[in-house]
């Protein structure tokens, strides 16, 4: 028998075929295979009048694919309907059924959640009918979507040429935008502490002034802080030693949200970089001739781990480290969770990064890293601590301080690596032991405005707010920026962490949805509507009356707003047109804001705005090694400065400014000649400016020559064409005649 097996992914399916052998055939529907059509009333797709009703259509781009697969499913006995284990990948199962003609109450949909051969071939001996369940949240969520994005997009493009909205992309702007507006409003606050600096046994250490006769103490200006100093005496006495032991935890195994975050904080990774690397370990990769998926699936909430993998886990973690490293595992239960899946951990404990890590690639590498190390060490033992509390008086006033020293480390071991492991340490203090302070010194403080929001943050805000799902925390970062609502850039110059700035049109899109659609474009009623969606996936909630109740309410504000929202006139420059004398506006393009006629599009006149903090390229004096332009100091989008040709585009030679040659990534390896060249650069610079005009002028005797010799070749080439074309009327007045 012949069996054909559908998955979304072209490198997945290559994957899974080595697993099967010939008796099957692995294809990919790369991704969803068709939509809602763009048509009908609003271009909805949907027949709101008649219970929602979808209309599909085939996207364009994959007609040709649906057609090959309609043809190769004609051909087997059986196929199999392998897409990924979410509600996305259900409903795409259901579109394949649907468009190949399968039967859906017949047993066609597998699942598994990493691309291994025992995983394949055990989903392959239990497969299930497709969950309608699933495909209706999921195709309700679209509709949701679909209604939203269409209605309010055209909406605010018409009214303050917004570009786009949508049901949680817009609330994700409006998080950014409303603590933009905390920051501006804040209004920083005097505070001052006064620290105690102390010394013995040659340890140095401090404590920190916490109360005034055991009640909690605060310094709102300097005057307090003097009054406090001119109470001081010139010894403090220990007035408690507390000596307690402390255990500290692992944390759970990576979920999709706390992936993101970690590999944001750690690796510099944005959400959108993690998954697409984190889904070719998924898929997988080829460890020397041995293609197998290193993790399991990428996109869930579930912090659960599968027994056999624990199992295995505990076995690694006796025979590597002992058995007082062995921990116990409590997976979390989140309300907000589907818990579809497992967390997302090393398909095999024997994979160590080590070990696959001549078949990474750097980044791959990295990430692998950070999920196998945290996956085996929340298995792990905690971490014990010795930690000791000491209050010191002086007159009434009590400082405190506290040190630590690490006394098993327990999961540590092997989390070291990615986690911070510090000892604080304090001398031997015995109560009531009398002890001088070297210096006790006041500080000046204010308090800070709420942190803007980094990408990990964003993240972690939306799922602790029940906004989105696994699979969509990338997709909502990388679409507000698309549509310019926001910039992502470094928090103070020179600083490493990037966070969210809204652009004035990402601020202006949010106040009018404040303004005309408060009830739903906001963090509640989205969240609720994740929940009615986890509802209709479970079966508890009809999707045909969730939509109506939605719709009754949206549609009202929307005819609402374009009645009453005024429509917002292009900002005036303050200058005519040169071409027609019209006034000339501001507007937003695609590429941002830029000067335009406002007799557009009569007259297309434009201009690009001039960034004043823009930095200019400067000379150095220096010549390039390859064409003898004058290389220019140049900053790249990282803030980094370098020396790049003049020439540029038509020369790429680039160097450090200490002088080394920077080869792009596409050239390393192919070029080894002109590594030199960039430490020489200075020394041949001189050499190089005066012969580069000598080069120029053989360089325009040579073009010369070469235009003189096209000329007369395309002359020639005339005559040849004439009397070639005079020879076919010959021959066909000859063949006339006869």
């Amino acid at each position: 028998m012949s069996h054909l097996v559908i998955v979304e992914s072209p490198s997945k399916s290559k994957t899974i075929q080595k697993y099967l052998g010939s008796d099957y055939t692995v294809v990919s529907s790369k991704g969803h295979v068709r939509d809602l059509a763009i048509k009908g009333k609003g271009g909805l797709g949907v027949d709101v009048e008649h219970d929602f009703k979808p209309t599909y259509e085939i996207s364009k781009d994959k007609k040709e694919t649906v057609k090959e697969l309609k043809a190769l499913a004609k051909q087997c006995d059986d196929v199999y309907l392998a897409t990924d284990p979410d509600r996305e990948g259900e409903a795409i199962s259901w579109h394949l059924a649907d468009e190949l003609g399968l039967n859906i109450q017949d047993k066609n949909r597998i699942e598994f959640h990493e691309v291994t051969e025992h995983a394949v071939k055990a989903a392959l001996k239990h497969p299930r009918t497709i969950d309608m369940d699933l495909v209706k949240s999921q195709e309700t969520r679209r509709i949701l979507d679909r209604i939203i994005g269409f209605r309010l997009s055209k909406l605010l493009n018409t009214k303050i040429k917004s570009k786009s909205a949508g049901r949680v992309q817009s609330v994700a702007l409006k998080l950014i935008v409303d603590r933009e507006k905390e920051i501006n409003a804040f209004v920083p606050e005097e505070y001052w502490d006064i620290k105690a600096q102390f010394c013995k046994d040659e340890i140095d250490f401090e404590a920190e002034l916490s109360t005034f006769e055991n009640t909690k103490i605060e310094l709102k200006c300097q005057t307090d802080c003097e009054t406090v100093l001119n109470a001081l005496k010139e010894t403090f006495e220990v007035r408690s030693v507390d000596v307690s032991e402390r255990k500290r935890a692992p944390r759970l195994a990576y979920i999709t949200s706390t992936l993101q975050q970690d590999a944001a904080n750690k690796l510099r990774f944005s959400a959108k970089r993690t998954m697409s690397i984190a889904q070719r370990l998924y898929e997988g990769v080829d460890l020397g001739g041995n293609v197998t998926g290193l993790i399991t699936y990428m996109r869930t909430d579930s912090s659960r781990l599968a027994p056999e993998f624990v199992a295995s886990a505990n076995a690694y973690i006796e025979s590597t480290y002992g058995k007082e490293y062995l921990g116990a595992y409590h997976a979390r239960k989140d309300k907000n969770a589907q818990d579809a899946h497992e967390a997302i951990r090393p398909t095999s404990v024997a994979n160590t990064p080590q070990k696959v890590k001549p078949y990474l690639q750097s980044d791959e590498f990295k990430l692998y890293q950070l999920i196998y190390i945290r996956t085996i060490a929340s298995l792990m033992a905690p971490a014990v601590y010795d930690t000791v509390s000491v209050t010191l008086d002086n007159n009434g006033y009590g400082f405190t301080t506290s040190g630590y020293r690490l006394k098993f480390d327990g999961y540590l071991k092997l989390a070291a690596e990615i986690e911070t492991v510090n000892d604080k340490l304090l001398p031997m203090l015995n109560q009531n032991e009398s002890i001088m302070a070297q210096q006790v010194i006041p500080t000046q403080h204010f308090t800070e405005p709420p942190l803007r929001y980094s990408e990990a943050r964003l993240i972690k805000k939306l799922e602790e707010e029940g906004i989105g799902r696994p699979s969509t925390y990338a997709t909502i970062i990388d679409t507000i920026q698309q549509r310019g609502y926001v910039e992502l850039k470094p928090a103070s110059e020179g600083g490493k962490t990037k966070v969210f700035f809204p652009s004035e049109q990402g601020m202006i899109t949010t106040e009018a949805l404040d303004a005309y659609f408060n009830q739903i474009i906001n963090v509640k009623y989205t969240a609720n509507m994740e929940s009615e969606l986890d509802e209709i996936a479970e079966g508890k909630l009809d999707n045909v009356a969730a939509l109506h109740r939605f719709y009754d309410e949206f549609e009202p504000l929307v005819d609402n707003a374009y009645k009453t929202m005024e429509k917002k006139q292009p900002e005036k420059v303050g200058r005519t047109c040169p071409t027609c004398g019209g006034e000339l506006v501001y507007r937003v393009g695609r590429y941002g804001k830029f000067i335009s006629c406002s007799n557009y599009p009569e007259c297309t006149y434009v201009e690009r705005i001039q960034d004043p903090n823009a930095y200019v390229p400067t000379p150095t004096g220096k010549f390039c090694p390859k064409c003898g332009g004058e290389l220019l100091r140049r900053k790249s989008r990282f803030g980094t400065f370098f020396l790049g040709c003049s020439n540029y585009p038509k020369c790429h030679y680039m160097e450090t400014e200490d002088g080394e040659e920077i080869v792009p990534k596409s050239r390393r390896g192919k070029t080894s000649s002109t590594k030199q060249g960039a430490k020489d650069s200075q020394e041949k610079s001189t050499a190089v400016k005066s012969t580069s005009r000598k080069t120029s002028a053989k360089k325009t005797a040579a073009t010369k020559k070469k235009a003189t010799q096209k000329s007369t070749g395309r002359k020639s080439t005339r005559k040849r064409t004439t009397r070639k074309a005079m020879g076919v009327r010959k021959s066909r007045s000859a063949e006339s005649n006869a």
